[in-house]
């Protein structure tokens, strides 16, 4: 991506699956919104319009994908990268590790060719990783060359590039400030160096036909007096969909960031949106701010909280005091959940009525212990051992707490209902 910003390219970034740290990196890379292309999220007829709507004024789209190229939901293709590249027609190029590789090569690519056409995609070609040697290079061309496959590029092994990581992955762009630049301006000398950057933007071409998605299309009339929705941000809450942002105004609403570590609501404030994040890397900062955690305690008017936004709402996490706004606790485990959620809401709120079915997805190595019982929980989904429910609707239903992110592009609705409900706060 940053390869083609600098040659000139206008570069879309999109990143498949349900992950919000890569698209922060695609952010900083190519100087617009990173966006994901998730159809278990967003179901399979939403990708084109999305697609459309994201990469408006761009001269190229580049869609990153998630894990291997055929690997989606767990014993489905859904939501896998090969689905992304037929429900849209575009090619795809394939990056492979190859060191250890030489004439084995071959025999992988000829399995991925075979494997796409299947599937209905087209591989244009591959970009080879940590390749050891000028020989190597060679060796591996001509490999790729008997699947039938052009070799873009050679990136050679260096032990220069790396970027941090953590128990939820990479540690996002917000926080890693001006050595994520660093790293992406590196990575943008070297793929320069060494990819045919125009031979790929050549084998792009294609014709991705579908409506373009329209935020104000979606939400309907606008809600008057722009309520004020106080949007978390900075370095604790940095998990979101561009789309959410973008539906809040179009609804009506004056978004307002503010960072929980050290500022106060907005003036004016009529609704508060915490989005997913780190809070546990930055409890002591959140615990610190108590004006805020007061505020927020207070506040009369619609609340959405997400994974972090649910923890920032308890009493505590690991004992630092939080907002208390639900009688829970917060803490930190060494066990991660993670996968997607088919959900029903079995409460209704300021979001969603009751009986709204949708997908949505958990990761967090927190727990949340809800002690009083005066939340009625969000929601409710399957699992192995029978049915989970989970989450927190509180103060008559205008707070919306979970473990659950969801797509708001999905459900512009809830996103309406929402700021509607914070008109009346204002």
């Amino acid at each position: 991506m940053g390869a083609l910003r600098a040659a000139g390219h206008r570069v879309a970034p999109f990143k498949v699956g349900p992950d919000y740290i890569d698209p922060g990196y695609h952010t900083l890379a190519t100087g617009r919104p990173g966006r994901n292309l998730d159809s278990v999220l967003v179901g399979s007829d939403l990708i084109g319009p999305l697609y459309g709507h994201g990469s408006q004024n761009a001269d190229i789209g580049v869609i990153e994908g998630v894990m291997g190229l055929f690997d989606g939901r767990v014993g489905d293709a859904k939501g896998s990268t090969a689905e992304i590249a037929a429900l849209l027609g575009v090619p795809v190029v394939l990056v492979v590790d190859a060191k250890g590789y030489s004439q084995s090569l071959s025999a992988l690519l000829h399995g991925f060719v075979a494997h796409a056409a299947e599937a209905g995609i087209r591989i244009a070609g591959v970009i080879l990783n940590r390749v050891g040697s000028a020989r190597h290079r060679e060796i591996l061309t001509a490999a790729a060359g008997r699947a039938g496959l052009t070799v873009f590029g050679a990136l050679p092994r260096t032990e220069e590039l790396s970027v941090p990581s953590r128990h939820l992955g990479l540690v996002t762009a917000v926080e890693h400030g001006r050595a994520a630049l660093d790293a992406i301006a590196a990575m943008t000398r070297l793929v320069a160096a060494h990819v045919d950057v125009a031979a790929i933007v050549a084998a792009a071409r294609s014709d991705v036909s579908a409506p373009r998605w329209d935020p104000a299309e979606v939400v309907g009339v606008p809600a008057v007096g722009d309520p004020v929705v106080a949007l978390a941000a900075g370095q604790a809450f940095t998990f979101g969909y561009a789309e959410h942002r973008e539906l809040l105004s179009a609804a009506g609403a004056a978004v307002a960031e503010f960072d929980p570590r050290s500022d106060s609501l907005p003036a004016g404030t009529a609704a508060l949106v915490l989005p997913g994040g780190f809070p546990e890397q930055f409890a002591a900062d959140l615990s610190s701010n108590e004006y805020l955690r007061q505020q927020v305690r207070e506040m009369s008017g619609p609340i959405h909280a997400e994974c972090a936004g649910l923890t920032y709402l308890c009493t505590d996490l690991d004992g630092a005091p939080m907002c208390a706004v639900l009688d829970a606790r917060a803490r930190f485990t060494d066990s991660l959940t993670l996968g997607y959620r088919d959900a029903v809401a079995i409460t209704g709120s300021v979001l969603f009525e009751e009986g709204e079915r949708l997908s949505g997805h958990e990761f967090h190595r927190t727990t949340v212990d809800y002690r009083t019982g005066a939340e009625h929980a969000a929601w409710a989904w399957r699992t192995g051992d029978g049915v989970r429910r989970e989450g927190a609707v509180a103060g008559g239903g205008r707070i919306h707490a979970s473990y659950l992110h969801t797509h708001p592009a999905a459900h512009p609705g809830a996103v309406a209902r929402f700021v509607a409900q914070a008109a009346t706060y204002r």
